[in-house]
Order: structure tokens, then C-alpha cells, then sequence
């Protein structure tokens, strides 16, 4: 999976961390911080907004809560989403 998204990004963060709760492999691309630089993004994904997730199966997920809604139905938490959450609270 690749997730293009952005470090100071809150929704990225959110989807970066449900990703882990998962315990699922993904590749983070970087995007510019202005929506105007963003050419390659929308020849990729047919969007400049981020977060957006592109499966294994090629499909196209964009949005915070589109990204989560389909994670929850295609996977499953691993044992130790609670730690992993734990972890960020602390941080």
C-alpha cells in the first residue's frame, strides 16, 4: 500500500496510526505542502487533498474517514493495537 501524506498532517497522522494498529506494511510518499504543487499527486491519485491510500489492488481511497471506514472492513487489529495506542497517548 502507499499512503501520500504529510508529516504535519493530522489526518495522515490518524490514518498512519490505524495503519500500525493493523500491523499493515505500507510505503509513505511526501507531498508538497502547498495543494498547487501537488501536480503529481492528482496525476496519481486524481486528487491534491491528502490523505490518500492506493491498495494493493490499485484502488483509490481518499479522506481520512473514507481511508478508515475501509480499513475497518478489510482488516483485522493485531494483538497489540491497545500498546500502539497507548504509545501515542504517552507521546
Amino acid at each position: 500500500m502507499e499512503l501520500y501524506q504529510a508529516e504535519w498532517c493530522p489526518h495522515s497522522r490518524n490514518v498512519r496510526q490505524r495503519l500500525t494498529e493493523l500491523g499493515l506494511d505500507f510505503v509513505a510518499r511526501q507531498v508538497p505542502a502547498d495543494e498547487e504543487d501537488r501536480d503529481e499527486l492528482e496525476r496519481a491519485t486524481g486528487s491534491r487533498e491528502i490523505p490518500v491510500l492506493v491498495t494493493n489492488r490499485d484502488e483509490i481511497v481518499r479522506g481520512e474517514q473514507d481511508i478508515l471506514a475501509y480499513l475497518g472492513r478489510r482488516f483485522t487489529e493485531r494483538a497489540d493495537a491497545d500498546r500502539h495506542r497507548e504509545k501515542l497517548r504517552a507521546a
